[in-house]
């Protein structure tokens, strides 16, 4: 099979930056297109060289439809609206959407589902081996301690990031819920301020922290009585990331149409 063709969506953004260097440093795909927003300041700059590397010859570009006209997939780590714009269109064209954004809200996880009945979305709040193994654990956790066991989710991340809890904190949530066979919605805790009175028993509570440079930090916590058990993953390059991502789109080369995770990809998906 000839080399996997990627557009990197948000090419200009760090996470897109380093996508495009994960492209570079492996075999099996090429970078074929650098997706920027309309009005972007670094539209017509090459991705080559705002990634760190030498020029390769690839304009940044607010037209999708142009350059996924010979394109395999498109690696995705912006926004929600311009993900959302972004699925149409890579449905239309029959290639691999791996989504990697995170503040997505349950109307844009709809849509995104709706087209997978036809195309390949391979999507997750994170693309890291080790953050996919800890959530496979807190589920399992979960479902092995009763609700005497309180569970706590306490994720860093740097200055920059808009949304919390991050996407990561709540596939842990996810998993906690789903190893507890209850919904996320009907037990989700957050932002405890002032006087909240006792803690409810099965609840699952998140507290984001933000500051300086993190790349991310997630800790899950099942304090019962007497002991405490503390399962956590720390991120120390965004490139885990993208290497992550970029694995995702080889995997799904080819698939049938349908909506995976990182669980699928990694052989989780069963635990």
């Amino acid at each position: 099979m000839s080399d996997m063709r990627l557009i990197v969506a948000g090419a200009g953004g760090r996470m897109g930056r380093a996508l495009t260097r994960a492209i570079s440093e492996s075999k099996g795909a090429v970078l074929a297109g650098a997706l920027e927003a309309p009005g972007s300041e670094l539209l017509g700059k090459d991705a080559g060289v705002l990634a760190g590397l030498p020029a390769n010859g690839i304009k940044l570009s607010a037209d999708l439809w142009a350059m996924s006209k010979d394109a395999d997939g498109i690696l995705d780590f912006t926004v929600p609206a311009a993900t959302i714009a972004n699925v149409a269109i890579a449905a239309e064209r029959g290639i691999v959407h791996v989504v990697g954004t995170t503040g997505l809200s349950s109307s844009d996880n709809a849509v995104i589902k709706s087209v997978t009945n036809r195309a390949v979305v391979v999507q997750s709040g994170n693309m890291s081996l080790g953050v996919n193994l800890l959530a496979a654990v807190v589920k399992r956790v979960a479902k092995a301690l009763d609700e005497t066991f309180d569970i706590e989710i306490v994720e860093t991340h740097h200055r920059m990031k808009v949304d919390a809890p991050s996407g990561t904190a709540l596939m842990l949530g996810q998993a906690a819920a789903a190893g507890r066979g209850v919904s996320l919605d009907e037990h989700s805790e957050r932002g405890r301020d002032g006087i909240t009175g006792v803690r409810k028993s099965g609840a699952i509570g998140f507290a984001s922290l933000r500051g300086g440079t993190a790349a991310g930090d997630h800790t899950v916590s099942f304090l019962g009585p007497f002991e405490r058990l503390t399962l956590s993953h720390h991120a120390e390059d965004r490139m885990l990331f993208a290497h992550g991502a970029l694995k995702a789109a080889l995997w799904a080369h080819g698939k049938s149409p349908g909506h995976y995770s990182m669980a699928d990809v990694l052989g989780l998906a069963d635990i």
